[in-house]
């Protein structure tokens, strides 16, 4: 067989695997796409339902409200507390990142992130974790089952929340004033920077490391908030957008 012939042979070959080839580089370029769980634009709150805190009578109000794109979320809070939690729970090695965009009016003179009295935040973006009692200790199962007790089911195993904090910190997280398994991630803080949008993408289980020095359990669910019954004071906030999604 001649050179000529072998190269065209070969030639018709890798024609004939082309659309083969073409057709395995579509499947993998999706796989590693990013695909999007949820994508809130708060055109109604159908998805959300109120949290109440014991021994809190006066309530944060949430209502849909008009922004300069659309319909937006309008946080309000007047010596207040109390939360907005999806709806929807997911795994958060499946979709990790997590997008928003938001304002507030105002922080909190009194706001204090290392004290009870001072801790409420114009705006917090919620991870809540659930708890699993197939890994909990003993004394942990014990301590979940008399909260269940009292409030009729299981309260989060820990939680993450991205914070407008009242004051600039150079921390990367906050141990709660209230509860050690509840930290805080500052990605706003100060005043230079309100009634302006500001819009942040984060990896939910890095900062969950970051924050516990382990990896988080696998289900979670979104709050948001704005309170103010520590302080006694009052804000607004927005939050244009939440989004969920896989790592791309």
């Amino acid at each position: 067989m001649s050179v000529q012939g072998l190269g065209s042979k070969t030639r018709k070959r890798c024609s004939a695997c082309l659309p083969a080839l073409m057709g395995l580089l579509l499947i993998a370029s999706l796989s590693f796409a990013e695909t999007i769980l949820l994508d809130e634009h708060f055109a109604s709150l159908e998805r959300w339902q109120p949290l109440h805190f014991p021994k809190i009578a006066r309530h944060s109000t949430y209502t849909v409200d008009s922004c300069e794109t659309g319909p937006c979320l309008l946080m309000e809070s007047n010596n207040s507390a109390s939360g907005l939690v999806l709806k929807q729970t997911f795994n958060v090695y499946e979709h990790s990142q997590l997008a928003w965009r938001w304002k507030v009016s105002n922080v909190y003179r009194k706001g204090d992130s290392g004290s009870k009295e001072g801790d409420d935040y114009p705006a917090r973006l919620y991870v809540m974790f659930a708890y699993e009692p197939d890994q909990a200790s003993l004394a942990k199962k014990l301590k979940y089952q008399l909260a269940k007790t009292v409030y009729g089911q299981y309260p989060p195993d820990s939680t993450i929340s991205y914070i407008w904090d009242n004051r600039v910190t150079d921390k990367p997280f906050i141990v709660s004033a209230y509860a050690d398994e509840a930290r805080m991630i500052p990605v706003s803080a100060g005043s230079s920077a309100v009634n302006t949008w500001r819009e942040y993408t984060v990896d939910i289980v890095r900062d969950y490391r970051l924050a516990f020095g382990r990896n988080p359990p696998p289900v979670a669910s979104l709050a948001v908030m704005n309170d103010s019954d520590n302080t006694r004071e009052s804000a607004r906030a927005w939050i244009q957008f939440i989004r969920l999604s896989s790592r791309p």
